[in-house]
């Protein structure tokens, strides 16, 4: 009893007969890393599901590190200069140039390394294109050879074991992807079959750095197990549960049929069989008769005009009267401008030029002589001859890729550098550019723009 006479007070929870339940103790957390080690147990104890996931799935008697490590080496090199080629390829477009050049917008820090594209060598563009899509065609067997040595790779139990596993089957998922992606979408280009959902630039552009960053990763993982492999040679077959099989040596393998030489030359011999059916589009004359894979039917008969065209004047929508009589080239820059018609450039000096066309699909032909009017004797008209800066060319096409083009500074001083009215001593035809068409060295062949009707030298374009 308190001094007022009364009970003293006892807390809530001490009160006799108090109905209030005692609160649950706090569950302790788990930390992340220890539940996926948890789950990661559990999954291996329960053993993998029936089917691929099952080593004894796999029974090919060639899977193994050997077999896998030759095939990456191979791909190591390859996929380097395919790489570097294909860089090459969207420089000599010169993007930073003008919008007008550029198909890949947005491309931030990955045009870091992008340079002025030069004019000589004369065949350096017909060099590194027909390097890089005749080198994608023939490393194709390669690519899939090593997709099927490492196929129980994909289906590995349990699909992941920690944190450095995880990131490296998702760089194994963009790897597979993004080769796949960028390999199928040039081999359609080359074929001249547009079905993207887009640009072919834009996609083959983030489509192969999305690749080549997977690539990198994957190659810092697998490199030294791979040299290790080889080193090793195509006899040693380690345990199928030990380190050095690295998941690709089947415990109960079949007979074999064929020797893990002769499987690496079967996919040589593919490969070379691609390059003898391929390589003949870029080296261009009678080697072309050799493509069988190039697209063919795009050569506009014989004689002087009979070569290798990408879109014919029809199929550009290029009307009779775009390029008649009442053609006109309109030459405009320092605040001048001069308008001529197709007589008026037949009788100012015309200058020679022996230039190959080469294409992004990669096609090329040999050296075609061309003739007409340099653009530095065009530049002069409105008074920048001396010192002739970028042009802006632009076609009568209507719509389509191409139908307009920035080119450099450099690419506009050179003097092999023509609006060409004719070749190999013919008027030039309508497929080919009449009345008159942009020529110039080193450059893709889509920035030799056909039936020209407008150059605006030095302004913005």
């Amino acid at each position: 009893m308190d001094a007022s006479g009364g009970e003293p007070e006892r807390p809530d929870s001490a009160t006799e007969g108090s109905s209030a339940a005692p609160e649950p103790a706090p569950t302790p957390r788990v930390p992340v890393a220890e539940r996926v080690r948890g789950a990661v147990d559990r999954a291996r104890a329960a053993g993998p599901p029936p089917g691929p996931a099952r080593p004894g799935f796999w029974r090919s008697p060639l899977r193994g590190p050997w077999l896998t490590g030759v095939f990456g080496l191979v791909l190591l090199v390859g996929v380097i200069v395919l790489f570097v080629t294909g860089l090459l390829s969207y420089a000599a477009y010169n993007p930073d140039l003008a919008a007008r050049n550029d198909q890949t917008p947005d491309k931030g820090w990955l045009g870091f390394y992008l340079f002025t594209w030069p004019t000589s060598p004369y065949w350096l563009y017909r060099l590194t294109q027909g390097v890089h899509t005749v080198l994608g065609v023939v490393l194709v067997p390669v690519l899939l050879a090593k997709l099927w040595s490492v196929i129980p790779k994909l289906f590995e139990w349990p699909p992941i074991r920690s944190v450095g596993h995880a990131l490296e089957r998702l760089s194994l998922l963009l790897l597979v992807g993004g080769a796949g992606f960028t390999f199928v979408t040039g081999l359609l280009n080359i074929q001249l079959n547009y079905i993207f959902p887009g640009s072919f630039y834009v996609l083959h552009f983030y489509g192969a750095w999305v690749f080549i960053a997977a690539f990198v990763v994957h190659v810092a993982f697998r490199l030294p197990r791979a040299v290790r492999a080889v080193r090793a040679g195509r006899n040693f077959r380690p345990a199928p549960e030990s380190e050095e099989a690295a998941g690709l040596v089947s415990p109960r393998p079949a007979p074999a049929t064929i020797s893990r030489r002769g499987a690496v030359a079967m996919v040589g011999a593919g490969s070379l069989a691609l390059l003898a059916v391929t390589a003949g589009q870029s080296i261009g004359g009678w080697w072309r008769k050799t493509a069988l894979l190039a697209p063919h039917g795009r050569e506009p008969g014989t004689g002087p005009n009979g070569f290798q065209i990408n879109k014919t004047a029809a199929s550009s929508g290029i009307r009779a009267s775009d390029i008649g009589p009442d053609w006109r080239l309109t030459v405009r820059g320092a605040g001048r401008q001069a308008v001529l018609t197709r007589q008026m450039l037949l009788a100012m000096p015309q200058r020679e030029a022996a230039l190959p066309i080469a294409c992004v699909e990669g096609w090329s032909t040999p050296d075609q002589q061309w003739a007409g009017v340099r653009l530095t004797d065009l530049a002069a008209l409105v008074g920048l001859g001396t010192d002739t800066p970028q042009v802006l060319v632009e076609s009568v096409q209507r719509g389509g890729s191409f139908s307009s083009v920035v080119l450099a500074a450099n690419q506009a001083r050179d003097d092999r550098s023509l609006l060409a009215v004719r070749v190999n001593g013919a008027d030039l035809s309508p497929d080919h550019g009449y009345p008159a068409r942009v020529i110039i060295p080193a450059a893709p062949g889509v920035h030799n723009t056909k039936w020209v009707t407008r150059l605006t030298f030095g302004e913005p374009a």
